[in-house]
């Protein structure tokens, strides 16, 4: 299936049914009075996130969604019916904009969440309900209300714990199949992969992390060069940062320059996501002898400074993974915990403001 990140639709709430003017007409009762009924509400439009869905290419060939209009009341003081609701599935990980005012609507972020996009238009009144003692035959009523309209812009933007960066044939894609079941593919030229791809990488039963693998970087990305740009803002999400780097790169060109491009971009791009914690992984090390790979990385961590975690692995052949997934997983579940302490104090603040 296409992977599509992007697409923008037009969604069309329900129209409010009209009231209506009526009056009871029955034998052997003069001056029934009025009892013209109200509308039925307009139908809303919501938006669904579906963990079964990994991309929007739907929403490239059907572009308008319009709710049910409600129907119009009736006489005996019958309500019309009301419109039927509009519901759109999304991916999880779907985010809304409203392209004419920029406003971001919501971030459908856990399967079964549901947020309103367009809210139907309020139903009119039937006449009984300007009868008075001044007014006993009321002629007026009133009509239904237009359901809201948007426009709105849709971004997946996939949810991972942690996410592959680097330069083209870095080796992400060999990382993300050797730890997981996900097989992107996997070549000898530059942007083999197009689109991110997802891995569960499981350390035990009870223990898993979700890896996200996007196109390569190159230098310009943040200004539109390449796929990267595209595909950056997929990193947003992310807990963890892992900055893959060829040691042995067949253009010999300098694994330290291909770093700086690396963090220049991520800077250009979001400063949110160049301060997320990063961790350096110094790939292909099966290509040079022990000695000359252990020395080349030495060198690679010293002139660039390196004040984080480094892991010399080779993908290809698994050397090296097991520690680098480990302490991954790790690190995780620390963050997990730190979390759950922060939040703690919190809500036993709010158990002592209450006496129950």
């Amino acid at each position: 299936m296409q992977f599509v990140d992007e697409s923008s639709i037009h969604v069309e709430a329900g129209r409010g049914g009209n009231g209506v003017a009526s009056f009871r007409r029955e034998k052997y009762i003069p001056f029934g009075g009025p009892n013209g009924g109200d509308g039925g509400d307009g139908g809303s439009v919501y938006l669904e996130a579906d963990r079964n869905l990994n991309t929007l290419v739907d929403f490239r060939f059907t572009k308008h969604y319009r709710a049910q209009n409600g129907q119009s009341g009736m006489g005996q003081q019958k309500t019309g019916a009301a419109g039927d609701d509009l519901v759109i599935m999304v991916p999880v990980g779907t985010k809304v904009t409203d392209m004419d005012s920029l406003e971001v609507l919501g971030d459908l972020t856990e399967h079964g969440q549901r947020l309103m996009v367009a809210k139907g238009g309020r139903h009119g009144l039937g006449n009984i309900h300007f009868k008075s003692s001044r007014n006993r035959t009321p002629r007026q009523f009133t009509t239904g209300e237009e359901g809201e309209e948007r426009n709105l812009r849709l971004e997946l933007i996939v949810l991972a714990d942690v996410g592959l960066l680097g330069l083209p044939n870095a080796g992400k894609s060999s990382l993300i199949t050797a730890v997981s079941a996900a097989r992107p593919k996997v070549a000898n030229y530059p942007f083999t992969t197009l689109y991110p791809n997802l891995g569960v990488v499981s350390i035990s039963p009870e223990t898993s992390f979700v890896m996200a693998d996007i196109p390569g970087l190159i230098e310009g990305a943040s200004e539109g060069a390449g796929l990267g740009q595209q595909f950056l803002k997929h990193l947003s999400r992310t807990g963890l940062l892992l900055h893959l780097v060829d040691i042995a790169p067949l253009d010999e060109s300098d694994p330290v320059n291909s770093i700086r491009i690396i963090e220049k971009e991520l800077e250009k791009y979001s400063h949110e996501v160049a301060g997320k914690e990063r961790w350096l992984v110094l790939n292909k090390t099966d290509l040079l002898l022990p000695d000359e790979a252990k020395e080349i990385c030495e060198h690679i961590v010293s002139e660039i400074e390196w004040k984080g975690p480094v892991y010399q692995v080779s993908a290809v052949l698994r050397e090296g993974v097991k520690p680098l997934v480990n302490d991954i997983a790790y690190a995780l579940e620390q963050k997990r915990v730190e979390v759950v302490q922060e939040e703690m104090p919190v809500r036993a603040s709010i158990d002592e403001d209450f006496d129950f």
